[in-house]
């Protein structure tokens, strides 16, 4: 009876053993932790809030010491987008770009009818984010190398988090799509965005002051500012062009790496090639100063 009572017990533990190798490793190899299998991690957690997602794409052969990473931020206008907006990007990238990885990010949109989510509640997901980023770049054998963009409200956050929240200086080059730069004059452009303002930031630049200077890009430059790609059509009656030539302006008088263009007779948003032309430009420009 002792004998048989041992023997059961040794063949127990062995298949317990056996039996959470083989978990460990497949959970290893479904988390996509395996650094030469290509991995999506889609919808991953970096909050509470159900918003507070992204979407990870890792290549095959990454590692720590080479693999960048290019994280997008969505437009519309704080109130609307999604982190999906990435996948028209996603192609044009891949083809000028070796060894990335990729983060497309949600973030909580402002509800202009119940008030929920003011400014600067957008502006502490892009935080949050880049923090919980950071904490995993080890994890999914990536580098610290991280350049980071967007698109109109997307293109504003990413500006305003590169030169006023970089303190770490995790994010090493920002680039950005017709972006809002300088709210105060934004304020008065149109109807639209007095409107829009004076809900998203809690009134208008004469009662608010302090929230449009803490929300606006421009003010945050310095000559220890991270390299800067913007581009904006002549046409854009969204967002004027004139937030990007305030935004270059600021960038010359500190003497800030920076590559711009205007693009003629586009509006808030370019047709597909003038997209894939400007992807490579800023490519170019990247690869430069990023060695």
């Amino acid at each position: 009876m002792v004998r048989s009572s041992v023997l059961r017990f040794v063949v127990s533990l062995f298949l317990g053993i056996f039996i959470l190798y083989s978990c460990v490793e497949k959970d290893d190899t479904e988390l996509g932790l395996n650094p030469q299998v290509a991995a999506e991690l889609l919808n991953t957690s970096y909050g509470t809030n159900a918003r507070q997602v992204m979407d990870v794409f890792l290549p095959a052969n990454r590692s720590t010491s080479s693999t960048k990473v290019f994280v997008w931020i969505h437009g519309g206008g704080w109130v609307d987008g999604t982190k999906d907006e990435f996948v028209q990007f996603k192609p044009w990238l891949e083809a000028v770009q070796d060894d990335y990885a990729y983060i497309a990010l949600n973030y909580r949109l402002f509800n202009i009818s119940t008030g929920a989510n003011k400014f600067p509640s957008q502006e502490e997901d892009i935080k949050n984010a880049m923090a919980y980023i950071q904490s995993q770049l080890s994890e999914w054998d990536v580098s610290d190398e991280i350049i980071l963009a967007g698109g109109s409200a997307g293109g504003h956050l990413a500006l305003l988090h590169s030169h006023k929240n970089n303190q770490n200086g995790l994010v090493k080059a920002v680039v950005a799509f017709f972006p809002p730069t300088e709210l105060v004059s934004f304020h008065g452009f149109s109807l639209f965005t007095q409107l829009l303002f004076d809900n998203l930031l809690g009134g208008n630049p004469t009662a608010k002051p302090a929230i449009y200077a803490d929300s606006s890009p421009v003010g945050f430059i310095t000559p220890n500012s991270v390299p800067t790609v913007f581009f904006h059509g002549n046409i854009d009656t969204v967002v004027p062009i004139s937030q990007s030539e305030i935004l270059e302006d600021a960038l010359v008088a500190k003497n800030v790496p920076h590559l711009v263009e205007y693009i003629q007779g586009q509006g808030h948003g370019f047709t597909p090639a003038t997209n894939q032309d400007l992807i490579g430009k800023a490519q170019v420009f990247l690869d430069g100063v990023l060695e």
